[in-house]
């Protein structure tokens, strides 16, 4: 039994992460990719990205439309922020603030907004059950949404909070039958046959199910879904995405 298609959801990506495509005069795949996405993941500094990348993928935003994420990580650019960080969680508070604090003021400049928050790699991962470091996330946000996975310890802090929870599905990542994420240095990792990650969505999208690599089927409620940038073929992948939802009859729109 389906429960309905859905009516909207929003597809975000991790935006911001790579320094020449932001070079004067280049149309790199983050513009390509600003294209067909309704919601942009800015790196803030911590795992990739810099002030004067901030700047160009705000302004590219707002020309579109697109809303503006603040994509915060453990303080690790040596390894893309992919690492865990055993930080103490004043400190881990803190460098989260900082990171949404800057990415605040160059949106304001360029003339958008900061629409919510969303944790990157392993910090993404960490806070789906590290409940300090979940804590020590939502401790840093402003009154400002929250993106994490379905169940996740992040969006449980959120909600005692009064933050808005955004449940999150990905499009291109496989899922464990317990509803987590496949390990990127494991087989099944990614997902990059555009056809195949198009349905998965629709399905996300129609029945709230998703096939784990084990076989079996993963309840996953998901307002927005993840396309990264970093996977081989992305815009090609994104656009398959959006028009797949769109010929189903969901509606592609920012978060907020």
């Amino acid at each position: 039994m389906t429960r309905g298609v859905a009516l909207r959801i929003d597809l975000n990506c991790d935006l911001g992460e790579e320094y020449d495509a932001w070079e004067p005069g280049v149309e790199g795949l983050d513009t390509l990719l600003l294209d067909i996405v309704t919601s942009a993941n800015v790196a803030c500094g911590a795992h990739a990205g810099d002030e004067r990348i901030m700047a160009a993928v705000c302004r590219a935003a707002a020309a579109r439309g697109v809303s503006v994420g603040a994509h915060v990580s453990y303080l690790d650019r040596e390894h893309f922020g992919r690492l865990f960080v055993d930080a103490p969680a004043d400190e881990l508070r803190v460098q989260v603030a900082q990171q949404i604090a800057t990415l605040q003021a160059i949106a304001l400049r360029a003339g958008t907004r900061v629409a919510y928050v969303k944790p990157h790699g392993a910090l993404y991962n960490a806070v789906v059950h590290h409940e300090a470091h979940a804590q020590a996330v939502v401790d840093a946000i402003p009154d400002l949404p929250v993106l994490g996975l379905p169940g996740s310890a992040v969006l449980a802090a959120a909600r005692a909070r009064g933050l808005r929870a955004v449940t999150e599905a990905f499009a291109d990542r496989g899922y464990r039958a317990d509803g987590t994420l496949v390990p990127r240095s494991e087989p099944g990792a990614l997902v990059t046959d555009a056809d195949e990650v198009a349905a998965r969505v629709v399905r996300i999208a129609a029945d709230g199910l998703v096939r784990a690599v084990d076989g079996s089927d993963v309840p996953v409620d998901a307002e927005s879904v993840c396309v990264h940038s970093d996977t081989p073929g992305a815009v090609g992948l994104a656009a398959a995405v959006r028009a797949a939802l769109q010929a189903s009859g969901v509606r592609v729109q920012p978060i907020v």
